[in-house]
């Protein structure tokens, strides 16, 4: 709005440089403009202010389709004023002087006969239309419509406006209407899937096939070759036995005639010692035999001596000398006497 300052006698407006501000002063235009800044005298003076900014009207209405069914249109239409003098001519656009606010309400003049101008071609296409196809085209049918209808039409041009866009944001059909529409493609949807569900799980069940199957192929060739192995292993613990058994044989062989000889050499060692001892005894037989008596009594003797134990003292009388020597006298001449009958 308008920004007006009291100084007296006399106002000074200051107005945006969105907005077309009209001065007449005794009928006569004083002022005209956007974003003009004056002196006035409000008692001669006649405002108006007309926006010349892009405005944006919303719509919300009902029509009804061919087949009878109620359909709600939500769109938005955007407007500008085009020509301010022609639409502060044909609309009441005054400002008051001292508060530079709207003595009516233009704006809202101005969207009521813009709303009824769309809902009358947006109706009149609806009532040609079926429900279903009203869903499914008719957004961009009532975008056409209305931006066409509303540019050519005569009462837009007089009060100086220009269209710049229109939208059609939805069109919608009753709650339960429109639940009983989607109901086929809810159901052909869930169709799809339960279609696409049970190819997965089908194929999930054939791929768990594949791996079972897998699965035991491997398993078979794993007892394969644990069999293998097993065999392989008894093959190996066979080999083993008898290599140990053959080794042990041979060692045992080797052992057995080791002892053997060591036995033979014992025998032969044996016989040699006994022989070499048999020939020392017959030679030293031969060798008594060449003896005589006294000699190999001393020898016995002597020998005899060597195995009694130590004496410390011996007591000789004359008794014993006289026995012994008696003996030795004895033996003495028994032994010349066989010496002689021998001869």
């Amino acid at each position: 709005m308008a920004d007006i300052s009291r100084f007296l006698f006399m106002h000074h407006l200051r107005a945006n440089p969105t907005a077309h501000v009209r001065h007449l002063r005794n009928g006569e235009v004083a002022h005209e403009g956007a974003g003009q800044a004056f002196w006035f005298r409000p008692l001669t003076a006649a405002l108006s202010e007309v926006p010349i900014d892009d405005r944006e009207q919303p719509l919300l209405f009902h029509g009804r389709t061919a087949d009878f069914q109620d359909v709600a249109v939500q769109a938005t239409i955007t407007y500008r004023v085009s020509d301010p003098a022609t639409a502060a001519a044909r609309i009441d656009f005054g400002i008051d002087p001292d508060r530079g606010h709207w003595r009516s309400r233009p704006l809202e003049q101005l969207g009521g006969l813009l709303t009824e101008l769309a809902q009358q071609h947006a109706l009149d296409l609806l009532a040609g239309m079926t429900l279903p196809r009203a869903l499914a085209e008719g957004m961009a049918a009532l975008r056409a419509r209305m931006t066409e209808g509303l540019a050519g039409d005569a009462r837009i041009t007089d009060l100086g406006l220009a269209i710049v866009d229109v939208r059609v944001v939805a069109v919608r059909a009753e709650a339960d209407v429109e639940r009983a529409l989607q109901t086929p493609t809810r159901e052909q949807v869930q169709q799809d899937a339960d279609k696409a569900t049970y190819e997965r799980r089908a194929l999930a069940v054939e791929r768990e096939g594949a791996i079972a199957e897998n699965e035991l192929q491997n398993q078979i060739e794993l007892a394969r070759r644990e069999a293998q192995l097993v065999e392989q292993k008894g093959q190996n613990e066979r080999k083993r036995a008898t290599e140990q058994a053959a080794a042990g044989r041979i060692q045992a062989e080797a052992k057995a005639g080791e002892q053997r000889l060591l036995a033979e050499a014992q025998a032969d060692a044996t016989r040699a010692v006994g022989t070499a001892e048999a020939d020392a005894e017959a030679a030293r037989l031969a060798a008594y035999r060449e003896l005589d008596a006294v000699t190999i009594l001393g020898l016995a003797a002597h020998e005899l001596a060597g195995n009694l134990p130590n004496i410390g003292t011996l007591n000789l009388t004359p008794d014993v000398l006289t026995t012994l020597l008696g003996r030795l006298t004895a033996g003495t001449a028994t032994a010349t006497g066989t010496t002689g009958e021998a001869a």
